[in-house]
């Protein structure tokens, strides 16, 4: 694929099977559709295996496409979808975290950060606080836990959320302002325990 990245012509290649466009599909979300995925169920050997289910969906539905909005927005639907999906599986069975996401490595589900030599001290804090942040996240409703992924983690708008998880964008809009109150207070109960 080009430089410049053009989503028509990529999504005609992969309508036409071609290998090279889904190598290159799967290298330019798998980062993000893992951290998404791993983020909502909190076990990295279930999002593993819910990440490579949503590349395989996409290769089979791309002709489902129908380019209303953005393939990103499209390919999160489906990785939203399978999520839910896997964590009913799961709660259905009584599964228990093989490893709760407050033992994982920011490193292992995210881009790097944008200072590549922080402060030893800034490092430290910002560690610690990333452990809390996510147990307390881990923590949260399903429902409230995905729109605070969507939207303060991967920064995707709230029309994109709307379409993602198939609800008004006042839906989202409130969804949100409960999930980041719950997650507040979940934050504080935690460092002040």
């Amino acid at each position: 694929m080009s430089a410049e990245f053009d989503e028509a012509r990529l999504v005609r290649r992969l309508r036409r099977r071609d290998e090279h466009a889904f190598t290159w599909l799967v290298r330019t979300y798998q980062d993000r559709v893992f951290a998404l995925v791993f983020r909502m169920l909190g076990d990295r050997a279930e999002a593993e295996d819910v990440a490579q289910e949503v590349f395989v969906t996409v290769f089979k539905r791309i002709d489902q496409f129908r380019g209303d909005s953005q393939l990103s927005t499209w390919i999160y639907r489906i990785a939203t979808n399978h999520t839910r999906n896997r964590i009913k599986y799961l709660g259905r069975r009584h599964h228990k975290r093989k490893q709760d996401i407050q033992d994982t490595r920011e490193s292992d589900i995210q881009r790097p950060m944008t200072d590549p030599h922080p402060r030893p001290d800034r490092a430290a804090e910002g560690r610690q606080f990333e452990r809390i942040l996510q147990r307390a996240l881990a923590e949260l409703d399903d429902t409230w836990r995905e729109v605070i992924v969507l939207r303060d983690v991967e920064l995707l708008s709230y029309a994109e959320i709307a379409e993602i998880l198939g609800v008004a964008e006042g839906t989202v809009k409130s969804r949100l302002f409960r999930a980041r109150t719950a997650l507040q207070q979940r934050i504080e109960a935690l460092t002040d325990g």
